[in-house]
């Protein structure tokens, strides 16, 4: 466990990428449109996860976040 954080999740970068999903939900959760556990992720409208302006946030159930997370990563794999 400690080798795989201090291999990945230590790293500089996922230690950014955490705090700007976390940073995002908290923003959401202060707009009262989402809280801890209830069972939905903050999407990111145009998928660049630093934007977190709320014009680019919107909540969504877990299955469909991930469903539009496929298409997108197909989408960009086909160009």
């Amino acid at each position: 466990m400690k080798k795989n954080y201090k291999k990945y999740w230590g790293h500089p970068s996922a230690v950014a990428d955490r705090s700007a999903r976390n940073s995002a939900r908290r923003i959401m959760a202060k707009k009262g449109l989402g809280k801890k556990g209830d069972g939905k992720e903050v999407d990111h409208k145009n998928g660049v996860k630093a934007g977190n302006g709320m014009s680019n946030l919107r909540v969504l159930a877990m299955k469909t976040n991930r469903q539009l997370g496929q298409k997108k990563a197909t989408k960009s794999r086909k160009q």
